[in-house]
C-alpha cells in the first residue's frame, strides 16, 4: 500500500502531451526511453504509464521504452529505494544494448531522480547512442535534504529521513539506499568525495574519467528542467546543476560558478558553448507542469 501511495503523490501533477513526427532513418521517429521517479514505477497508468501512452498516440509509430527496473511493479518501485543506483545503470545499459529498436539512437527524458540515473547512462554506456537527454527535475548535484519524499505519511520516506540523518555515508547505508547514494553533505565534503559510491563519480569528484567526458559530450542537446516551487529537492538549484557552496549549507552556486565547470572535469563548459546545454524552468511544484508548458517547451527537443 505504501508503493501505491507514493506513486500516486508522484503520478498526479504531471500533464503531459506530445504531438508532431520525429524523423529517423528508421520508421520516421526516434524512440524515446523513459526513466520515473522515486516511489513511481514504470506502468503506473496515472503516471508512467499515461505518459508513454499519450506520446504513442501523439507520435504515430513512435517507440517508448518506459524501464522497467525489476521483474513487475512492485519490484521496480521499491527498487527506486533500495537498489544500488550503479547496479540499477548497468541493468538499463543491458536492455539498452540488447533492444533492436534502438540501435540507431534514441532519446531519453528522466523524472527526478531518473533524470541523473540517464545522465549515467550517457557517461557510461555510449551504445546504443543517446541524442538529447532531457532530466525533468533531475538532481545533478544530489541533494542535502528530504523536505517533502513523495508519500509524506509513508513509512519508507520515515525511514529514509532517520536513515539519512544518521549517516548517510555509511557503508551500510551507501549500499542500500538509493537516496543515500546521490546525498551532498557540503559541511562534510571530503566524506562526501571518498563515500559516494554513485554521485561523487559521475561527476567526477575524485578522479577525471575522461571517457565519462567524452560520452555526454556526444549528446546533442541536454535540457534540464528546473520546479521554481519546488518542496521536493532541495536546493532546487541541483535541477540546473548547482548546488550549495562547500563549507555551508546556506549560499548556493551556479554550474557556471562551480569548479566542476570551470575545471570543466565533465565537458559541461564545453557543451555549454556548444549550445548544447539548456536551462528551462516552471512555476511549479516537483513534476508539475501544464500539457500546454510541456508541448511549447520539451517537444521541439523531440522533433
Amino acid at each position: 500500500m505504501a508503493a501505491v501511495l507514493l506513486a500516486l503523490t508522484l503520478a498526479a501533477p504531471v500533464l503531459l502531451v506530445a504531438s508532431g513526427p520525429v524523423p529517423d532513418t528508421n520508421n520516421g521517429t526516434v524512440p524515446l526511453v523513459l526513466w520515473h521517479g522515486m516511489g513511481d514505477s514504470c506502468c503506473n497508468p496515472l503516471s508512467m504509464g499515461s505518459i508513454k501512452k499519450m506520446m504513442e498516440e501523439e507520435i504515430p509509430g513512435i517507440y517508448v521504452l518506459s524501464l522497467m527496473i525489476g521483474k513487475n511493479v512492485v519490484q521496480d518501485t521499491e527498487n527506486g529505494f533500495f537498489l544500488d543506483v550503479n547496479t540499477q545503470v548497468s541493468m538499463v545499459c543491458s536492455q539498452l544494448a540488447q533492444d533492436a529498436r534502438l540501435q540507431g539512437g534514441y532519446n531519453a527524458m528522466g523524472f527526478s531522480q531518473g533524470g541523473q540515473f540517464l545522465r549515467a547512462v550517457a557517461q557510461r554506456c555510449p551504445s546504443p547512442p543517446m541524442r538529447t537527454l532531457i532530466s525533468v527535475g533531475g538532481q545533478h548535484q544530489g541533494v542535502y535534504g528530504l523536505p517533502r519524499c513523495p508519500g509524506e505519511s509513508s513509512h519508507i520516506c520515515d525511514m529514509i529521513r532517520e536513515a539519512l540523518n544518521r549517516g548517510a555515508y555509511s557503508d551500510l547505508v551507501q549500499k542500500h539506499l538509493v537516496q543515500a547514494q546521490y546525498w551532498h553533505d557540503p559541511l562534510n565534503d571530503d566524506l562526501y568525495k571518498q563515500h559516494s559510491l554513485f554521485l561523487a563519480d559521475i561527476n567526477q569528484e575524485r578522479v577525471v574519467n575522461e571517457t565519462y567526458r567524452k560520452n555526454l559530450q556526444q549528446l546533442q542537446k541536454f535540457v534540464m528542467v528546473k520546479f521554481l516551487q519546488d518542496t521536493v529537492v532541495d536546493p532546487v538549484d541541483t535541477e540546473w546543476f548547482g548546488f550549495l557552496k562547500a563549507g555551508q549549507a546556506k549560499e548556493t552556486e551556479t554550474l557556471q560558478e562551480s569548479a566542476l565547470y570551470r575545471e570543466d572535469r565533465l565537458g559541461l563548459a564545453a557543451m555549454d558553448k556548444a549550445h548544447k546545454l539548456v536551462f528551462l524552468s516552471t512555476d511549479g511544484d516537483h513534476l508539475q507542469f501544464s500539457r500546454e508548458w510541456f508541448t511549447a517547451n520539451l517537444l521541439p527537443f523531440l522533433r
